[in-house]
């Protein structure tokens, strides 16, 4: 095992996966510096001596909850390009993802997305860095060299597509929109379709 990161094996087993789900928990309702790995105990009802063992230290336990996360979300992604031939139809697959699963699960993506994960992981790369953002730029990339989106700098047509149904995600997340998001998808679609195809 990797020093104070579970394994993805690790990682599927139940005391693990608690500790997961209390940590996601807590890390997102009193912030990363205001959970104690007792707060996380006290949850997950795992014991400090197994936490220990599994993760190393309460950077171990957010190191290894991002790295389930991105690989979660990586297959999910994939699933949608195996599915859907045409840029057009991979896009709109991955917003709807993105919007169903801040409905189900908003304490993942406010994780994942709006998380300063440097700040309590040094060594982290950038959200936007991730694979899952990757493929979602080459989504869009693929769709330029086939003709779907026109011409322009990818970085710019990638947020194009997706930087409106992010923005809707925050406002969601943030209280702010009151309607469930897949309300929204339709509309946000045609304007981030309609500013990028050919």
């Amino acid at each position: 095992m990797e020093t104070g990161t579970a394994t993805k094996r690790d990682r599927t087993a139940p005391a693990t996966k608690q500790v997961l789900g209390a940590a996601l928990d807590l890390f997102t309702e009193q912030g990363y510096f205001n959970t104690s790995i007792p707060d996380i105990v006290k949850v997950s009802s795992v014991s400090t001596g197994s936490i220990y063992h599994y993760f190393g230290d309460k950077e171990g336990i957010a190191r290894s909850l991002y790295d389930s996360l991105v690989e979660r979300m990586e297959a999910q992604f994939s699933q949608i390009e195996a599915a859907h031939p045409t840029a057009h139809d991979r896009c709109r697959a991955v917003i709807a993802l993105l919007f169903e699963l801040t409905e189900q699960e908003p304490a993942m993506m406010r994780f994942m997305l709006f998380s300063r994960h440097r700040e309590f992981i040094p060594d982290q790369k950038p959200v936007c860095s991730s694979r899952p953002f990757v493929q979602m730029r080459e989504m869009v990339s693929a769709g330029m060299q086939g003709g779907e989106i026109r011409e322009m700098t990818p970085i710019v047509a990638a947020s194009a597509v997706f930087g409106g149904a992010l923005r809707l995600i925050q406002l969601r997340l943030d209280g702010i929109l009151d309607a469930p998001l897949p309300a929204y998808l339709d509309e946000i679609w045609q304007c981030a379709w309609r500013s990028v195809a050919v």
